[in-house]
């Protein structure tokens, strides 16, 4: 995926390592399938085709916010368009993502955000420009891509948000039709070794997880879900028994002792505090040589795996990175 689901996991609603998206996937999951089985039953009962049980372009505003992006994400893929009546390139991707939500007749939703009317909103999804596209599946951010973009690659991007969806949470949306038929044809194919790989993750195995996901990478080197998993399994194993104060103290009472700049790194990364981890490893760059540079900088090239090389938050602590080492 252009960008990719940062795991869908991460996300935070889109941010960190957000150590319950096992519990809200597995919630999801099963709402879902509840929600499925119900349209289902007044499908058969009424003899009628199963209609969308929802708009497919909406409006959405801080206070609908809630109810029409978070809520309605346990059920569909939901896509953020972060748009201004005085943008330019909004006015030419707004249409092609109404017309693909349109043709893809349920299977996500279009949600639409002023960024003048919704500031609030914009500021807490941390957006420097528009367009910017964003999802959100089971109330979990994955951020797909900013700027204009062509139909073909918005497509790309779509169908792949869809297989990740259903994939990772068992949402499907809906389409009209005969429920049986639409699942069906909403299925995607699965990878056996990446689902092994998601599912030790999901029990807590991490040891396990990374395994199965150098596993899938071995055969598969350019797999951006497994390259994504890897990363996240991996900090959650390095994060394992740290006792917080400790690091904190370590880390601010020697700037210059790298061990403990990556460790704190790592533990504000899953705090949420993405900026932090992220400033904190450029500042131990701009300080060090030599191979202790080159260890920070790695790290912090795996912690922008995690996040998702889309975020905006990725891209600036690139720039801040790139100064400090040129």
């Amino acid at each position: 995926m252009q960008s990719r689901n940062s795991r869908l996991n991460s996300a935070a609603l889109r941010g960190a390592v957000d150590l319950a998206a096992v519990k809200a996937a597995g919630e999801a999951a099963q709402k879902a399938e509840q929600s499925r089985a119900e349209r289902a039953r007044q499908a058969a009962a009424g003899g009628e085709p199963a209609p969308a049980p929802y708009d497919l372009v909406i409006d959405v505003t801080e206070e609908t916010f809630e109810a029409e992006v978070v809520q309605r994400s346990t059920e569909v893929p939901v896509v953020v368009d972060f748009w201004a009546e005085w943008c330019g390139p909004c006015k030419q991707l707004s249409p092609i993502l109404e017309r693909l939500a349109e043709e893809y007749a349920g299977r996500i939703v279009l949600a639409k955000i002023d960024v003048d009317a919704n500031q609030l909103i914009a500021q807490q999804f941390g957006i420097q420009g528009i367009p910017a596209v964003m999802a959100v599946v089971a109330g979990q951010l994955v951020p797909l891509f900013q700027g204009a973009e062509n139909e073909a690659n918005v497509r790309k991007i779509l169908d792949q948000l869809i297989a990740v969806a259903e994939q990772r949470f068992g949402i499907v949306g809906a389409v009209a039709g005969e429920p049986g038929e639409a699942r069906e044809a909403l299925r995607v194919p699965t990878d056996p070794a990446l689902e092994a790989a998601h599912d030790a993750l999901d029990r807590g195995d991490l040891g396990g997880a990374v395994q199965a996901y150098q596993n899938v990478l071995a055969d598969q080197p350019g797999n951006a879900e497994a390259k994504l998993g890897l990363a996240q399994a991996q900090l959650l194993r390095r994060v394992e028994g740290l006792d917080p104060q400790q690091v904190r103290s370590a880390a601010a009472a020697d700037p210059k002792d790298v061990a403990a700049q990556l460790r704190a790194a790592d533990l504000d990364l899953v705090g949420g505090h993405v900026e932090d981890a992220f400033g904190r490893l450029v500042d131990t760059v701009g300080r060090t040589a030599g191979e202790d540079r080159d260890t920070a900088r790695l790290r912090l090239l795996e912690l922008f795996e995690v996040i998702g090389p889309e975020d905006p938050r990725v891209v600036s602590a690139r720039t801040a990175l790139a100064r400090v080492l040129f």
